[in-house]
């Protein structure tokens, strides 16, 4: 096995992540184009294999650019991972995680205390050093204070929620979640924007793409180059689809979802094809986490041949779809089996817009410039490290993968009929109690076993060898690991969503209870 040695590996991503960083193709800034779905996963899509061919113009759009099988995100729940990608940051590095309890997801509800930390630099933020006009739209999840919100962090635009879209609720117990236009809410779902939770009914996802495209329009109009952070969330339960839309699909009210968000991407590339500005702009489709399969299956999508999905560390649960696009500089109908995270995506920006990355902070991502335009191999053995919380539970090196520990979830859980590896028990690895193998770690060659189903031998030569080469990765990361302030312990209901900004002007404000902080419960 071809494997480098954790200095080496050191070198080389200082090398790569900044070699890039002052020469963008032909001189100019592109623009950026990031999609970020919720709990799509990876065999969603029809090029991946999706028997009910929801996904033309995502098909169309990897036939044009390039799909990345490898690709992962950085946590198997939304909010670290989009943590993740506007840091280039590991969650335990940001702040996106909790130590209430061992190895546990954390996200943030409408009762989370913390959010995103002011010491980050998110990507928009940098982008203004270049002049990038960036919006976000639809989902952002970095907390919902105030403080938190994305014009405090670099967006200069916002239309979406803070929140998940849940609800509804009847505002006495807890409110029903806002919805943002840029720095003022102008309604909550459920009472201004309507999900029918009986019929799936929603025209978030048209709203989504007419804010998308609007944005495009104006700043290609005024030559400014922007930064849109596409991140619609149809696909996260309660599962919604406009009408058009509806009965369309071979799976229920999911696959009407992604047929949605499939025709709204395909919409996004036509204009920048009728615009005369695909060549300019630089377009990255993923999703945050693996499916939600403990909703599926009419609320929950497909992981392919993956183990589990959503909220576990298997390679259901953050193994993404991914496909990058750019015409005249991505070679078409390219496959690429690079290991690669979302926080590459971070990295890859900046270089893109020529711009050198933060240089007082560690960064996790790599900048696949070298991939995506030249093919290159260079970066073939960059590790995947896979978090869940507190806890580093596996490594991918090369085609190997590692787990030093297994939890899908708890068994008080399961009775309750909570599962997320529904119909995909694999004895001594999909354990309902945390198992430690440090000293033994489970190892799995991804290439031969993608459903993580046969361990290697640890008695074998093959064993041995990848044990060597990984325990020297995990070594050097760990001696080097600073984790950051966990920003996901506290929780209040008093700092829910009573009175968000603008509310006075809409007679929306609602009177929060008293402040009485507690420990948050992170169950699984």
């Amino acid at each position: 096995m071809r494997v480098v040695s954790a200095a080496t590996f050191i070198l080389l991503s200082v090398t790569i992540c900044c070699s890039l960083t002052e020469n963008p193709p032909n001189g100019s800034s592109p623009n950026i184009i990031i999609m970020l779905m919720d709990d799509m996963g990876w065999g969603d899509l029809g090029v991946l294999g999706q028997p009910s061919k929801e996904t033309p113009n995502l098909d169309a759009m990897a036939a044009q650019g390039m799909l990345l099988t490898n690709f992962y995100t950085a946590n198997p729940l939304c909010s670290p991972s989009r943590a993740a990608l506007l840091t280039g940051r590991l969650p335990v590095r940001n702040g996106f995680y909790t130590t209430n309890a061992h190895a546990r997801n954390a996200y943030t509800p409408q009762e989370i205390v913390g959010g995103i930390s002011k010491d980050e630099i998110l990507l928009p933020e940098m982008l203004k050093k270049k002049g990038y006009v960036s919006k976000i739209v639809g989902k952002w999840h970095l907390g919902h204070r105030p403080q938190y919100l994305p014009l405090e962090h670099g967006f200069d635009e916002w239309f979406g929620s803070p929140n998940c879209h849940f609800g509804p609720y009847n505002g006495s117990v807890r409110p029903n979640i806002p919805v943002y236009n840029n720095s003022e809410m102008i309604g909550r779902y459920f009472e201004d924007f309507k999900i029918d939770l009986r019929t799936g009914e929603s025209n978030l996802t048209q709203m989504y793409l007419m804010e998308g495209i609007d944005f495009i329009r104006r700043q290609t109009e005024a030559k400014k180059p922007f930064f849109l952070y596409w991140a619609a969330d149809a696909t996260h339960a309660p599962v919604y689809a406009s009408k058009g839309f509806l009965g369309k699909s071979q799976r229920g009210r999911y696959g009407d979802a992604v047929m949605e968000l499939d025709h709204s991407a395909g919409q996004i590339l036509s204009l920048l094809r009728r615009l005369g500005i695909e060549k300019n702009t630089f377009v990255f489709f993923t999703s945050d986490n693996g499916a939600a399969l403990m909703s599926g299956p009419s609320q929950g999508g497909s992981n392919g041949p993956f183990l589990c999905g959503k909220e576990t560390t298997f390679e259901g649960g953050m193994r993404e779809p991914a496909i990058a696009w750019w015409p005249g500089h991505i070679k078409e109908g390219t496959v690429s089996l690079q290991p690669a995270n979302v926080m590459d995506l971070f990295t890859t920006s900046l270089s893109l817009a020529g711009l050198s990355p933060p240089d007082d902070r560690t960064l996790d991502g790599l900048d696949l410039t070298p991939v995506l335009l030249n093919g290159s191999h260079q970066l073939d053995n960059r590790p995947i490290f896979f978090y869940r919380g507190n806890e580093m539970m596996a490594v991918r090196l090369g085609p190997y993968k590692a787990h030093y520990w297994t939890w899908s979830n708890s068994r008080e859980e399961l009775q309750h009929g909570i599962n997320f590896c529904p119909g995909q028990e694999v004895p001594g690895v999909t354990t309902h109690d945390q198992k430690d193998h440090t000293l033994q770690p489970i190892i799995f060659h991804l290439g031969r076993d993608p459903g993580e189903k046969y361990p290697l031998s640890v008695l074998s030569k093959e064993y041995q060898e990848v044990l060597r080469s990984v325990s020297a990765v995990v070594q050097q990361h760990q001696k080097t690991l600073v984790p950051g302030m966990p920003q996901l312990n506290m929780c209040d209901l008093a700092v829910m969503n009573w009175a968000p900004p603008g509310c006075e002007k809409l007679g929306k404000c609602l009177k929060p209870p008293k402040s009485a902080p507690w420990k948050c419960l992170w169950p699984h």
